[in-house]
């Protein structure tokens, strides 16, 4: 006490002395420390009244209790105390509340301070910014009818694959833009834009959109900005479905054909090749090199929940090319017999990185520990300019209502179902990111290139991918 009372005494005295001052004439010092005094005031004052009310009335994250307690303190201290305490009560009831106490006490039940706030407990709210399926906020009337059919076999997933989705999407806009009248007082060029983004929107509802899809749409956007205005509007339409069949034929079909040629000559007689899932781009490889008369064997990798190499296995196991079918778990007891791993991918990354089905990155990690080439088979329009570094920042749910088969058939198919209950969340990620490291080459139909050199493609070929 006598080691502070030098110190406060004739600081009192000159704050009681000193005549009230306009906040213009202060120093900042002295204003800083009259606004700190008015805070303390108040939080005083919040405390104080708090103390005053009923039990029942305490804050929702009331883990602690509002102290009663005097603020003689406020003079030393005790008011910035108060007001950070009251501040954490604030923040505490906006965001989910104190920790509750075990063993009873104001606030502490857990299950009532949840329900009160409509919080999943099992905090799988962190997936929330996957693509979801949304309600299409467009007009019905503004929507064509293949569009709205579109967009249920997108939610539906009887549509999957970058190149189904994407010969999809312009198969559709072909039927869109042959019905489209451009209305009086308009031009095609402005209102065909206008148009086509209604549709657009309606379909990124029903699933979010790929990178083949994205890349698809802004050329053809770039070719609507091109048409020329004094043309005929029917002589537009044949023009931009012209150049619709042109991408298609180009970047999709004759870049597979390419693509199967050169990644033919990755495969040698007696090899055990072996995939994962379904590559539209993958299966043309294999069925040319078991045209060109190569013996080989492939090893089919799948997972669940949309056991896609189910589809693949059939077209290999039709075409006469022996097959042997896996699941992911029994991956390690197969690898080491391995010559080379083929995937797909559903979008390629300008840092090298393949986006493509969840799975993908452990299979080419464990090729990569055994040293056996990893060749990612994929078209130049699945390229990105984007960087990605992980799987966690963009990706996409998979169904998760038991929609697709399940074995073993003898067991009724109702009690085998899982989908999603009060204490349980089902969670399906449908990609996962390669990176590069894990890469050895990648086949475009440009040529077999590194998977550091995907950034260069896109100058190199002068144009949009």
């Amino acid at each position: 006490m006598s080691s502070e009372q030098p110190h406060q005494t004739p600081q009192q005295g000159r704050e009681s002395s000193q005549p009230l001052r306009s906040p213009k004439t202060m120093t900042k010092a002295e204003r800083r420390e009259l606004q700190e005094k008015q805070r303390a005031a108040k939080a005083s004052a919040k405390a104080s009244g708090q103390a005053n009310k009923p039990a029942t009335k305490q804050p929702e994250g009331g883990g602690e209790k509002s102290s009663g307690k005097p603020s003689g303190k406020q003079g030393s201290g005790g008011g910035p105390s108060t007001q950070a305490q009251t501040l954490h009560q604030r923040r505490g009831s906006r965001v989910g509340g104190d920790i509750p106490r075990l063993g009873g006490g104001p606030g502490g039940n857990i299950v009532s301070d949840l329900s009160s706030r409509s919080i999943n407990p099992r905090g799988v709210r962190i997936f929330s910014h996957f693509g979801l399926q949304q309600k299409s906020g467009a007009g019905k009337g503004l929507i064509h009818p293949a569009v709205v059919r579109l967009g249920l076999l997108f939610s539906n997933f009887q549509i999957t694959g970058a190149n189904a989705r994407c010969l999809a999407t312009l198969i559709t806009f072909k039927h869109v833009i042959q019905d489209y009248t451009t209305p009086r007082n308009n031009t095609l060029t402005r209102h065909l834009m206008n148009h086509l983004s209604a549709q657009i929107s309606h379909l990124v509802a029903a699933r979010p959109m790929s990178v083949t899809m994205g890349n698809a749409i802004r050329q053809l956007k770039v070719e609507i900005s091109g048409v020329d205005i004094d043309l005929p509007e029917q002589d537009a339409k044949e023009s931009l479905c012209e150049k619709i069949d042109n991408y298609i034929q180009e970047r999709i079909t004759v870049a597979g054909q390419v693509i199967a040629q050169s990644a033919g000559f990755k495969i040698k007689n007696g090899d055990v090749l072996l995939t994962y899932a379904r590559s539209s781009v993958v299966e043309q490889v294999l069925l040319q090199a078991h045209k060109e008369g190569k013996s080989f064997s492939v090893y089919v990798v799948d997972s669940r929940p949309m056991l896609e190499g189910k589809k693949l296995l059939a077209a290999l196991t039709s075409a006469g090319i022996p097959c042997t079918y896996l699941l992911l778990s029994a991956i390690g007891s197969v690898i080491a017999e391995v010559s080379t791993v083929f995937i797909g991918a559903h979008s390629l990354h300008s840092n090298g990185a393949v986006h493509s089905r969840a799975g993908t990155a452990l299979v080419s990690m464990m090729a990569k520990q055994h040293s056996i080439p990893v060749v990612v088979c994929c078209e130049t329009y699945k390229i990105s300019e984007t960087v990605q570094l992980d799987s966690f920042t963009k990706n996409e749910l998979g169904p998760m209502n038991g929609a697709f088969s399940i074995f073993p058939i003898s067991i009724p198919r109702e009690s085998l179902a899982t989908e999603n209950t009060a204490n349980l969340e089902i969670l399906n990620p449908l990609y996962d990111l390669t990176p590069p490291r894990n890469i050895t080459a990648v086949v475009t139909e440009v040529g077999v290139i590194p998977p550091t050199s995907i950034g260069t493609i896109h100058m190199a070929l002068g144009r949009m991918i």
